[in-house]
C-alpha cells in the first residue's frame, strides 16, 4: 500500500464538481478522485480549522466512534472499477479490525478528523496515478533542448486572422487621459 495525504481540493474547470487531489509520501506521484461538493466542504472545513455552528456528519461519526471505543487506525483506497474508487476505514475496536465499505469522500472527510494515515492499494496508484513533468525550466533542462531543430517553422497565415483583428483595432486614445482613463 501507497501512504497520500491530501494535497489539495479543486474544483474542475469544466462544472463545479470538486477533485480531491492525493500526493505519495514517497514520491511525486498524485492520484485525482471526483468527489461532491458536500464531501469536499466536509473535508475543507476540516483541514482550515473552520468553526461550524452544529456537528457535521462527519463530526458525528466520529463522536460516535469515540464513544463506543472505535479507534479509526487507517483508511485505504482499495479498488478502482468502471471509473469508480472504492475505500474502507479500517476500525480497530477493543483489538478487533473491523473494514467499512465507505465512499472515499466520505473515508477522507473521516480521516481528517481522526488524523488517520490514508492509503491507496498499489495496484490503484499505478492505474491511476499521475507524475507531473518536470519543470522545464530548470536550466539543466534548457540545455538539453535543442530548439532550433524541434521547433515548427512559423507560417505566416496562420497569424493573419489574428493580425487582421489588431488592425481594425483603434488604439489611438489608450494614452489620452482624457478619453475616460482614470487619472
Amino acid at each position: 500500500m501507497v501512504e497520500v495525504t491530501i494535497d489539495s481540493i479543486r474544483v474542475s474547470l469544466m462544472s463545479q464538481h470538486r477533485i480531491v487531489i492525493l500526493k505519495d509520501v514517497d514520491s511525486e506521484r498524485y492520484l485525482t478522485i471526483w468527489i461532491g461538493s458536500c464531501e469536499a466542504d466536509a473535508i475543507t472545513v476540516k483541514l482550515q480549522d473552520v468553526e461550524v455552528a452544529r456537528p457535521m456528519t462527519h463530526d458525528l461519526l466520529k463522536t460516535l466512534l469515540d464513544q463506543m471505543n472505535g479507534n479509526v487506525s487507517h483508511i485505504v483506497i482499495r479498488e478502482l472499477r468502471n471509473d469508480v474508487f472504492y475505500a474502507y476505514i479500517v476500525i480497530d475496536r477493543n483489538g478487533e479490525e473491523i473494514e467499512i465499505d465507505s465512499r472515499p469522500s466520505d473515508a477522507l472527510a473521516l480521516a481528517v478528523r481522526l488524523d488517520a494515515p490514508i492509503f491507496v492499494e498499489d495496484d490503484v496508484m499505478e492505474e491511476a496515478a499521475i507524475t507531473p513533468e518536470s519543470d522545464v525550466s530548470d536550466d539543466e533542462d534548457l540545455d538539453a533542448l535543442d530548439l532550433e531543430d524541434d521547433a515548427p517553422p512559423v507560417d505566416d497565415t496562420d497569424l493573419s486572422a489574428f493580425a487582421d483583428f489588431m488592425d481594425s483595432l483603434d488604439l489611438d486614445d489608450l494614452g489620452d487621459d482624457e478619453a475616460g482613463a482614470p487619472g
